[in-house]
Order: C-alpha cells, then structure tokens, then sequence
C-alpha cells in the first residue's frame, strides 16, 4: 500500500513570509463547585440540573468567589512562571448569547491575577524556546446551545454555565503549526500535572483559540490576524494553521486584503471557514463588576501553594534523560501522559533495569491499547511488572517465558511468581542437564552437523530451536548456544 507524501509546512514552500501566532487557551478547572456559587461542577447528562439562581443569571442573585479557583489561579501561575498580583479584580464583559442568561461574562480585564511569565518548549531539533505570556485571568463559562438537525430548534443548556475557567494568554511569539503544537501539548501537561484540569479536549475542557497572521520578513508592521475558534486535538489545530498560513499568504500574493473575522475549522474537507467578524475589546463595553470585591493575595498564601507544585513536565524530562538514562524520544512519551510517568517511576523504584523502558513502550502499551484498557485498570502494575524483569534478567525465566507469564498477569491479575510455578515455566540453566540435551541433538542430526561443519552456518539457528523445542523453551539461550559451539566446533 503507497503512502501518500507528507506535504512540505507552508513556511518552507513561502520561505520569504513569516508567521505571527499567538494563542488564548481555555482551562476548565476540576473544582467541585462552580465559581461564584455552590452549584455542582461535574459533567451532567441531563441539561439544566446543576444550576442555581446565579449561574443562571436571576436578576438580584450576587456571585461569591469560590477560593479554590483563586488557589488553582495561583498554582497555574507559579507553574508557568508567572508574577502573581497580590490585588487583582472581576469584571463585566457585555455581550448577548442565549446561552449567557445575564448578558455578560465575569472575567478579569483589567487587573488579572497572572502575568508576564512563559512556557519552555522543545523544538524539533531538540532545543528549548521560551513562549511568553501575557497574563493568566479567572473567567466563567457560558453554557451550551444545541441545536437539532431535524426540527430546526435550538436548545440552551446552562449545566456549563458558570465553570470556572483560566484563560491563558501567550505573546504572539509563536513562529509555526510545529511550535503550536508543541506549545499546546506542553501547556496542558503542566495543568494536568497540577491537577487542576483533566485535559480532556474532546469534552472542551482544554481549549484553545489560535490568533495568526503573516507578513514578510523583515516588515514590522503585523498582518491582519484571524482567528481560529473550537478546535479539539493538536492534529487539527496543527492542520488548521497550516491551511490558514497558506489561505492568506497566497491572498496577498494575489493582492487580496484579509479580513479580520473568526474562523472555524472543518477536518471533513481541511479547510477554515468564516464564522463572523472579530470583535474588538471595545464591543465587549468592559466595567469592573461592582459585587465583586478585590482579590487579595499575600506572599504566605504563594508560598504555600509553590510548596506544594509536583514536579512539572520540563523538569521530569530532564530528570528521564540525565538521570534515569532515557532518550529524548522515550522520555517524551513518559511525559505526554502523566499516569505512564507515575509507572515508570513506581517501576523504576523497584528495578533499576534498562528493560523496563522498552517492556513500558512495548508490551505494556500495546496491551493496554489492543485491550482497550486503561493504564489504571491494566492487571500488571508496576510492581509486577519490575519482578517479572528481575526474574528474567536474574535467569529464572528466559525471554519467551516472561512475555507468557506479562500475558498471564494481565489477563489474571495474579502474582508473577506464582504463575511461574504453576506454569513450570522456570529457566533450565544448568549446563550438566543441557550438556545432555545438546549431546543429544548433535547424535540425532549427523546429516546437519557435517552441513554445518562445511560453512552452512544457518544451520546453527536450526540447532538452537532444536534445543528450545527439547527443553519446552525453558532453557537458558544462552548457556545453549555456549554448548552447541562446543559440541559443534
């Protein structure tokens, strides 16, 4: 089957344009409540059943800042290296939706509680680019509309309304879809290291609105921006900007304007489409929300929350490569995913082997995908799978036996060694009783031998499974090779 050639990025083909990219994301917060009242914050089936007066926008109703929110603020800050604002302050965003009942969303324009910090990210060639911010805000979510197909109705749903959001704002400091990309998948493992937001893309609580432009090298005034709205998986935001760079750098080669105007993605056909024209801050008629009070936060209040950050993405990749020994490549995958990570170094506490990093991306992985289970629900854990290496690498089980008693424990759940035994799996190494078995072979083979002996060196593997197949392949590989070169020489 031929495989279509991966088209060269735009930037290559339009060497003489650059990009200007800058990227607002999205976070949904793992609070149980939502911001400003007590309404559950969870995902419902049943639209309209966790709301109250408040988020539901009652005339009357005042919001009350949930602290959780404000702590989780603070943690996202100093984790992407933030100054945190000891005062900061809630305002009023005016704009009419059917599914944002009072008419204006509370966020932080003015006087956000996070600024000026940045996000290390690796680059293609293995060096770290600095991407900096511009400010994180709290902010509520709207709710939902949904809209049917068949009667033509629309539907509002506020379960959403008032979830508590960060948005995180990076400079337009981002060069290509690459480092998008990259900058995107960086950034939500840091807030999922924290353990403030799953991630989850799909469910839209990891989102992002990507601002591009283009312009020639060297010019200094900026392009027309537009931005791309709703995108849920890296691949698709990387494919939209790939798009977009080419839709407008071929409009002004055509001597074309470019509007500045919100832009949705479709995956069916690969292209951006317009949705409406880009509001400015002006529109939103922004005023400091007057029932809320200013938000104060002291050095104590920083100290204790740095006191309590994990180790961040950055840091876990240097400690895998420097210490632990692995490749740029393996320690990447540990690091996409936080719970694969937490494996390995539950693995690693326990055997210090080079082979638990290719048994974690090789066996471990394929299983629980071929299964579709869950890293958390798979029956090897990382303690099981640590003795299953040191019986293999002690020589109590050969290769073969091991990859049997893997298969065994995540189908059971049983112990490692107790497979072992009941399966009679146990390595034969002495070499008295497989000095018997390959004295054997060489007596039963004598036509094979003398090929052997004339240069027909394959026949060597022959021999081998030979010996395998006599010992039910329990014998030790080696210590079997050791002696058929000796009764063979």
């Amino acid at each position: 089957m031929m495989t279509r050639p991966v088209p060269a990025p735009v930037l290559e083909i339009y060497p003489e344009y650059e990009a200007i990219i800058g990227i607002e994301v999205h976070v949904q917060l793992t609070t149980k409540s939502k911001i400003f009242c007590t309404s559950p914050h969870h995902v419902s089936k049943e639209p309209n059943t966790d709301i109250c007066s408040i988020c539901a926008g009652y005339p009357g109703s005042l919001p009350v800042l949930n602290e959780v929110v404000v702590d989780y603020a603070i943690r996202a800050g100093l984790a992407t290296n933030c100054t945190i604002s000891q005062e900061s302050l809630f305002d009023r965003k005016h704009y009419f939706y059917p599914d944002l009942p009072k008419n204006y969303q509370i966020t932080q324009q003015f006087k956000p509680i996070c600024t000026k910090g940045y996000v290390p990210i690796r680059l293609s060639d293995g060096s770290t680019k600095k991407i900096n911010l511009t400010r994180i805000h709290m902010e509520e979510d709207a709710g939902k509309n949904i809209h049917s197909g068949i009667s033509k109705e629309s539907f509002v749903d506020l379960n959403r309304a008032g979830t508590p959001l960060l948005e995180i704002v990076s400079e337009p400091e981002i060069s290509n879809a690459q480092e998008a990309k990259s900058y995107l998948k960086t950034l939500r493992s840091i807030v999922q290291y924290l353990g403030i937001c799953t991630g989850n893309m799909e469910e839209g609580a990891f989102r992002a609105d990507t601002n591009i432009s283009v312009r020639k090298r060297g010019a200094t005034e900026l392009g027309t921006r537009v931005e791309l709205k709703n995108i849920n998986s890296f691949k698709f935001i990387s494919d939209a900007i790939e798009y977009e760079l080419k839709r407008q750098i071929e409009r002004v080669e055509d001597g074309k304007t470019i509007q500045q105007e919100t832009r949705l993605w479709d995956s069916k056909i690969g292209a951006t489409f317009a949705m409406r024209s880009k509001e400015e801050a002006a529109d939103y008629r922004y005023f400091n929300d007057p029932d809320l009070p200013i938000v104060k936060v002291d050095n104590e209040w920083i100290e204790a929350v740095r006191k309590e950050l994990p180790e961040l993405p950055h840091a876990k990749f240097e400690r895998f490569t420097t210490k632990e020994g692995l490749s740029a490549y393996e320690a990447d995958i540990l690091v996409e995913d936080l719970d694969l990570a937490n494996y390995f170094d539950e693995a690693h506490k326990i055997s210090t082997s080079k082979q638990i990093i290719n048994w974690i991306l090789r066996d471990l992985l394929g299983y629980v995908k071929e299964n579709n289970v869950s890293l958390k629900e798979c029956n090897v854990t990382p303690q099981k799978l640590a003795i299953i290496i040191e019986m293999l690498e002690s020589g109590k089980i050969n290769n073969h036996a091991a990859k049997e008693v893997f298969i065994l424990v995540a189908q059971t759940g049983g112990e490692p060694a107790d497979i072992v035994k009941e399966k009679g799996l146990e390595q034969i190494g002495s070499v008295d009783e497989l000095d018997v078995i390959i004295k054997q072979i060489v007596d039963e083979n004598p036509d094979s031998v003398a090929a052997y002996k004339q240069g027909k060196d394959r026949l060597f593997g022959f021999f081998v499974g030979q010996a395998m197949k006599k010992t039910q392949g329990k014998g030790d590989p080696k210590v079997i090779q050791t002696l058929l070169k000796k009764h063979l020489a």
